[in-house]
């Protein structure tokens, strides 16, 4: 397996790697498999699934404004980005060599890189810091791919995502009737509690996904604000 790119950060490695035997590209964090450009299905369900969702809670709203945390590979913003609706997408990615792997063309088809790339912006950083620095009500979406869910944490301090605190930043940063997405590849019940007490409704939707030959169920956790907001005070 061939190196295409690696780099160290505080929190570790990250690496870009070629399998020899079929040619995949995939990235690794401090040596854990994180994703490949083999299986994009899931990526592709979870940004799908989202918009589907998001569709029949905007109603007639043209104009969306997308907040994803993670960048990965790009398949997910790539499948945000065929959707028209989709005025501008956000992108936390806290490793900045792998935003400039994107950029140097070291990942084929990155989207930051493409024809749609005029509506993304990439915002280098911690995504509780990225969506804590959001005006109140300025995203439709706010969907969070940092991890595999709340028990499957690439970096250890990634559980603060999961958390009511962190949450709570994401439901004041959702325009009315936006929503927050968190994909995980099981179920959590603590997840589950968190995002009714924060946002009084969420939705888990199970969703049977082929890789390769292998049948798995992935989890995308819905909230939904049910309650409004007290207006902004002006400074």
């Amino acid at each position: 397996m061939g190196v295409v790119a690696r780099a160290e950060s505080e929190r570790g490695e990250v690496v870009l790697r070629r399998r020899v035997e079929c040619g995949a590209l995939e990235l690794r964090v401090n040596g854990v498999f994180v994703m490949d450009d083999r299986e994009t299905s899931t990526e592709r369900l979870l940004a799908r699934t989202t918009i589907e969702a998001l569709a029949s809670r905007a109603g007639d709203t043209e104009s969306w404004r997308v907040m994803v945390g993670g960048l990965g590979l790009g398949y997910t913003l790539a499948e945000l980005l065929t959707e028209p609706r989709v005025a501008s997408v956000l992108v936390a990615e806290i490793e900045p060599d792998l935003v400039g792997w994107h950029h140097e063309g070291l990942v084929p088809g990155s989207p930051l890189v493409g024809d749609a790339a005029d509506r993304v912006e990439v915002s280098v950083g911690d995504v509780r810091d990225v969506v804590a620095g959001l005006p109140q009500g300025s995203v439709d979406l706010i969907l969070l791919d940092v991890d595999n869910g709340p028990d499957f944490l690439v970096y250890d301090a990634n559980a603060a995502v999961y958390q009511p605190p962190f949450l709570i930043a994401c439901r004041d940063a959702l325009a009315p009737d936006g929503l927050v997405a968190i994909w995980s590849a099981d179920s959590s019940p603590a997840l589950t509690a968190n995002l009714e007490t924060v946002f009084g409704s969420t939705r888990e939707l199970a969703l049977p996904v082929t890789l390769q030959t292998r049948l798995t169920t992935y989890h995308l956790f819905l909230a939904l604000p049910v309650e409004p907001r007290p207006p902004a005070v002006e400074p």
